[in-house]
């Protein structure tokens, strides 16, 4: 007869610890990082919306919202998503019949043209793909080919949120004007305002789109078309635009409500009234933009080391080149299903939400599972970045998947320098 095992001699299997317990990170582009401050702000009751605090500090904030444009002309307030200003934009312009040229270099652009045809516009898409920029040669051949002057509009991004391409968008005007043609260049700037760089009179935008949820960091609800005077004649010669979305007397209101064409959205205003207070009176619009520049920074040198050595081929920056990347949002490819399983774990066990793939690969294609996206916009700061991207690098080590060294040392190298 055998002896009894020795309990003690038999090590008992330790129970999973979570290290996600804490105060989550949601570092996806958008919605982005809300600040306490903003949260604190519309933790209020409801507030009179005929008369008082309120009618006055909406007054007081459409200056705000033209600064961080550098906008001098007017800006439209809707209730609102990225979507709805879209439809807002086009249907203060155009007409149905009337011809579109858009500028494609992502899922948003084409999702944008995608809304153009539903309105009943000819669409015209010059696509680049989802790893560059334009080309300004072929969009300026394309509109000296329009000889009748057909097309209304250019329509781009300056930031496509899927594949994180940054256009150059005083390039792009100056395309359009060498060819010498009068069509209206409209800029969607949801993923990007007050993160990247945005000239909205220097670079001769007529018409710029944005959300609230972004670099605004107000959660979702709000969005604000911005148009020149050009715009403003566009939107004369049409016969009839929408009521709710004509922008006419939201920037002339005669009675408060005419802002937003019915009840205003009065908790989102107060955070919003808070974040544009934190961006332009207190940090300053540059060096917003600059700690936006810095962090991004970071975050490329993060993944430019776990892409070498052992790493080469397994984890990559969608966009190769440093001058066409977003400093809002950094798009991550890998080889499937490394990316959805890299997600899955820093949530269960990091306590850190990355964004997913958009638009890289068709849905149900095995593909989907190789790209991931990191956010790194709004009310974002070193600690916080560097440690989105320690989590990341447990996560590599944690699941297997083949990458180089150093990554953390590199970031921390980019934050000491700036």
């Amino acid at each position: 007869m055998s002896p009894p095992k020795n309990p003690a001699k038999t090590p008992a299997k330790s129970p999973s610890v979570s290290l996600a317990n804490g105060r989550p990170y949601l570092a996806i582009p958008g919605p982005s990082v809300i600040p306490d401050r903003v949260l604190q702000a519309m933790h209020r009751p409801a507030p009179n919306i005929y008369t008082g605090e309120l009618v006055e500090m909406v007054h007081g904030m459409v200056p705000d919202l033209k600064a961080v444009a550098r906008c001098s002309g007017d800006v439209a307030l809707y209730v609102a998503n990225g979507h709805g200003v879209w439809e807002a934009a086009l249907a203060n312009t155009c007409a149905r019949g009337d011809r579109v040229l858009v500028v494609a270099t992502g899922m948003f652009a084409r999702n944008w043209a995608n809304m153009a045809t539903g309105l009943g516009l000819a669409v015209e898409i010059l696509d680049f793909g989802d790893r560059g920029t334009f080309d300004p040669g072929l969009v300026e051949a394309t509109l000296r080919s329009d000889t009748q002057g057909t097309i209304k509009a250019v329509m781009a991004v300056q930031v496509d949120t899927a594949t994180s391409v940054r256009n150059d968008i005083a390039a792009l005007r100056a395309a359009m004007d060498a060819s010498g043609h009068g069509a209206l260049l409209m800029v969607d700037c949801i993923a990007c305002l007050a993160c990247d760089d945005f000239r909205m009179e220097e670079w001769g935008v007529d018409v710029m789109m944005t959300g609230c949820q972004k670099g605004l960091m107000t959660p979702p609800g709000m969005g604000f078309v911005y148009f020149n005077e050009k715009a403003s004649e566009a939107r004369a010669r049409l016969e009839l635009v929408s009521p709710y979305w004509d922008w006419t007397t939201r920037v002339s209101p005669e009675a408060f409500y005419q802002y937003f064409y019915g009840t205003a959205p009065t908790h989102h205003l107060y955070g919003l009234r808070e974040a544009l207070t934190m961006i332009l009176h207190e940090e300053g619009l540059e060096p917003v933009l600059s700690r936006h520049a810095a962090l991004a920074r970071a975050v490329w040198a993060a993944l430019e080391a776990w892409g070498q050595g052992p790493g080469a081929g397994h984890v990559e920056m969608n966009v190769a080149d440093p001058a066409l990347r977003s400093h809002a949002v950094t798009c991550v490819r890998m080889q499937a299903p490394h990316a959805t399983a890299l997600r899955d774990w820093v949530t269960a066990h990091a306590g850190l939400t990355l964004g997913i793939g958009l638009g890289m690969a068709p849905p149900g294609d095995p593909a989907w599972h190789g790209f991931f996206r990191i956010g790194h916009m709004g009310h974002v700061n070193a600690h916080m970045v560097l440690g989105a991207l320690g989590a990341i690098d447990a996560g590599l080590k944690a699941l297997g998947i083949p990458h180089g060294p150093g990554a953390l040392e590199a970031a921390a190298g980019v934050v000491a320098e700036a």
